[in-house]
């Protein structure tokens, strides 16, 4: 972690806007996450971007499109060699543990999984790759991606920007508080339906 906050805390403009963004995408598409979580880079970068090396707006923009789209690639790897990657070398070296971790969650979660798993590091590098195996379908898959991909990067990197020079303070609360975040997201999005649901109801009337 010492070393990604060095690497970033050289870099500015465009240059860490598409580092961050890289980080964020190839945590699902690619396992990154497992290794070097892109929690860290949204956090260093919502810090870096307080003290004016980069854009807020741009970076929770690109962080948020990179993330969707990097599980989407996740869900087609799932989707297309799935059960072969999870036999394979590297799937292996990632641990049936956590393969059957993820598969269990998305058992009981169905596909708001995709959305709660963001949350939790293990979780967000996984579910992606086996909503594809398990032939989720993709538009849901997809609905709840970009729910939680942008609620995701967007509350972590303000958290780094507010925290700034903290940030690692808040790397150390935030996996205890990713159930909490996940259930506000929840709640969120149930509160949001319930209305629109209503108003629809009214209007039909």
């Amino acid at each position: 972690m010492d070393q990604l906050n060095n690497a970033l805390s050289n870099l500015s403009g465009w240059p860490l806007l598409v580092i961050v963004g890289l980080l964020a995408f190839g945590e699902c598409a690619a396992f990154i996450g497992l290794i070097l979580p892109g929690e860290t880079a949204l956090l260093i970068g919502g810090a870096l971007a307080a003290t004016g090396r980069t854009n807020i707006a741009a970076l929770v923009i690109i962080a948020a499109v990179c993330a969707v789209v990097g599980d989407s690639v996740g869900y087609e790897i799932g989707r297309r060699v799935g059960m072969p990657l999870r036999h394979s070398r590297l799937g292996r070296w990632v641990g049936e543990e956590r393969w059957q971790r993820a598969e269990r969650f998305i058992h009981r979660h169905g596909p708001s999984a995709v959305m709660l798993g963001r949350w939790v590091g293990v979780l967000r590098a996984l579910v992606p790759a086996l909503a594809g195996m398990t032939r989720m379908p993709y538009r849901r898959f997809l609905a709840f991606n970009v729910i939680g991909g942008v609620t995701w990067a967007t509350a972590v990197i303000l958290i780094g920007y507010v925290l700034g020079a903290s940030w690692q303070k808040a790397q150390s609360y935030l996996g205890e508080a990713s159930v909490g975040l996940a259930v506000a997201v929840v709640l969120a999005v149930v509160v949001r339906w319930l209305i629109v649901r209503r108003r629809k109801r009214r209007h039909d009337h």
